[in-house]
């Protein structure tokens, strides 16, 4: 079709006072804000042979593809932009990444085509992938609208059983939207309240307050219907807040006797000029494809402006939310290698600096690891007071076997030491279990509390979590294995019996004993020397063993993993070593995108 073809009936559109707001709402899709919030739109509805594509080739002044079944395969959006300084021009954009230009408007089929094949396959399949096809040109409209395929009830050859539900779900996810208005194309010569186009708009619609109806194929209706026809363009049968525009678009005998649009336009004129019924409705303009383009260019931009505040409202709260969630997360590994090390020590050093604090007490991960701490060695102390509180009975039992066992000729009160020592001996090996068993709870609470620290300060980071986590089980093992000599030691230590006589007799003074075998009875003593030998013996092991756990499964422990993080500052692989975890990584780069379209939203609103 040439430039002398286009529709010149709509050079006399006000671009200047829609164009704005259209233009804002079409860079906002193009920019992806429509995966934040609804905009406002004209999405077309119409059962298939409703005459849809028709109306779309009257008001874009081009060709659109045509044929029996589903023609439009996936969501269309046509934008109509008036320019008086442009011949033709037209822009192609599909899939996120495909974009073509063209001049030729006899160019509009193929290319639409291949877009709905790319994206829909070839067939008859559809897609909900939204194919942009932008119409510059001095004699359009300023319009933007969405043209979604047909609706259809039985599926033919190739498609699938339940390409209706699909189409339905497909057209449902566009006409739901509140700020969506719902251009239903309705023949003249079909039962109106039966079409499943309108049928569907007044599921979402149900008050008909952003649904406009398109009358079209008035040359084919009965001689005689004419007043039902009338009846329902003047709202009386089916209201409709937006009314109705009755039009007479191309036919298939026109097409195929190769009419233009242009031509086609001015048949439609004098079609409702010379019609004895219709020819009020031009008056009451209500009638033509300039009348529906005029109609529908006020009404997008009404509803632009009606919603603009809250769309304002709404990208600036979302804006706020995702600067939040983008805080939380790092920036991740700079590009650079000299800035990648250097990035590498940052977070290495960050992670020694705070195993360093937990090991002193200064950060808490969770819970207060010295508070944990201090309760389980207060059990242990309560183990050795639970085991000095029954001695009285283990002292005579072992006395009384002793006496038993091994008194010879000897009179009484001239007991061996040796039965000192074994009683001392037994009730101290009591004791070595309870030990172990704090010494493994205590290495559990630090494991724990290591481990998380590494999830928290490497969660973006797998190689160096991986590698963390592993070492400080190696090293809680070592350590363990170093704490459990130390504490046979001390428990083969205490089966020495001894002490400091100073210390000894400060003990027998505070229980009241002395060692002066003369005045009293050995035997008679054991109770009391025993307790005082075993209060120096508790008093030893109740402070040793908890050192020995803390020096050596705390803080070396933590001096040992960090010289073994230092270590990787060593090896030449920084980029395994900082390889990000992917998830972190597209959730990050999708709030950044999100965030990029946000602010180009919000200035682009700001700015009309």
């Amino acid at each position: 079709m040439s430039y002398e073809d286009g529709p010149s009936m709509f050079q006399d559109q006000l671009a200047e006072k829609v164009r704005p707001f259209i233009d804002l709402i079409d860079d906002m899709r193009s920019i992806g804000i429509d995966k934040e919030l609804p905009l406002p739109t004209i999405a077309v509805v119409g059962d298939q042979s409703s005459g849809k594509s028709s109306v779309l080739e009257t008001l874009s002044g081009v060709a659109l593809p045509r044929g029996t079944g589903i023609v439009t395969r996936c969501p269309l959006l046509l934008k109509l932009c008036n320019d008086r300084s442009v011949r033709w021009k037209a822009v192609i954009s599909y899939g996120g990444k495909f974009s073509s230009d063209f001049d030729e408007p006899s160019e509009v089929v193929r290319h639409v085509e291949q877009a709905q094949n790319t994206l829909a396959g070839k067939g008859v399949g559809i897609c909900e992938d939204l194919i942009t096809l932008q119409i510059t040109s001095s004699t359009v409209c300023d319009l933007s609208l969405i043209d979604l395929p047909g609706i259809t009830r039985v599926a033919v050859k190739g498609q699938p059983d339940d390409i209706g539900a699909q189409i339905n779900n497909l057209i449902t996810k566009y006409i739901k939207n509140k700020r969506t208005i719902i251009l239903v194309v309705v023949p003249c010569n079909v039962d109106i309240a039966t079409t499943e186009a309108l049928k569907m708009a007044q599921e979402v619609d149900p008050e008909g307050t952003r649904t406009l109806a398109i009358l079209t194929k008035p040359d084919l209706i009965d001689p005689g219907a004419e007043k039902n026809v009338l009846e329902i363009v003047h709202n009386r049968v089916i209201v409709l807040n937006m009314g109705y525009v009755i039009v007479k678009c191309r036919g298939q005998k026109q097409i195929d006797e190769n009419m233009s649009i242009a031509r086609a336009i001015e048949d439609e004129l004098e079609f409702f000029q010379n019609h004895e019924h219709f020819r009020s409705l031009l008056r009451q303009e209500k009638a033509t494809t300039k009348c529906l383009a005029t109609k529908l260019s006020n009404a997008l931009v009404k509803q632009i402006k009606k919603y603009l505040p809250q769309m304002s409202e709404k990208i600036k709260e979302q804006l706020a939310d995702v600067k939040i969630a983008l805080s939380k997360i790092e920036c991740g590994p700079p590009l650079e290698p000299a800035e990648k090390r250097k990035y590498l020590i940052q977070v290495i050093t960050e992670f020694n600096e705070q195993i360093t604090q937990l090991s002193t007490g200064d950060i808490i991960v969770e819970e207060n690891l010295f508070e944990l701490m201090r309760k389980a060695f207060i059990d242990w102390m309560e183990c050795l007071k639970y085991a000095k509180s029954n001695y009285n009975d283990e002292v005579q039992q072992v006395v009384n076997e002793y006496d038993k066992e091994h008194r010879g000729s000897e009179l009484p009160g001239f007991s061996n030491y040796r039965a000192f020592q074994h009683v001392v001996q037994k009730l101290v090996a009591k004791l070595k279990d309870p030990a172990m068993a704090t010494l493994e709870k205590i290495r559990e609470m630090v494991q724990k509390q290591f481990d998380q620290l590494s999830r928290e300060s490497f969660k973006n980071y797998p190689y160096l979590q991986k590698f963390s986590t592993m070492n400080i089980e190696r090293i809680q093992e070592d350590q363990s294995k170093i704490v459990k000599e130390r504490i046979k030691e001390q428990f083969e230590m205490e089966m020495q019996v001894y002490t400091q006589d100073e210390i000894f007799n400060k003990y027998n003074l505070e229980e009241g004993e002395t060692t002066d075998n003369s005045e009293h009875d050995t035997r008679s003593k054991y109770p009391g020397l025993l307790k005082s030998y075993y209060e120096i013996v508790v008093q030893r092991l109740a402070d040793q063993v908890p050192m020995l756990i803390r020096y050596f499964i705390l803080k070396q422990s933590a001096k040992i993993v960090c010289s073994e993080m230092l270590d990787l500052l060593h090896r030449d692989n920084t980029d395994d070593i900082l390889q990000e975890d992917l998830e972190i990584g597209h959730y990050r780069a999708k709030l950044q995108a999100q965030a990029d379209r946000l602010l180009l939203a919000n200035d682009k609103v700001s700015s009309l």
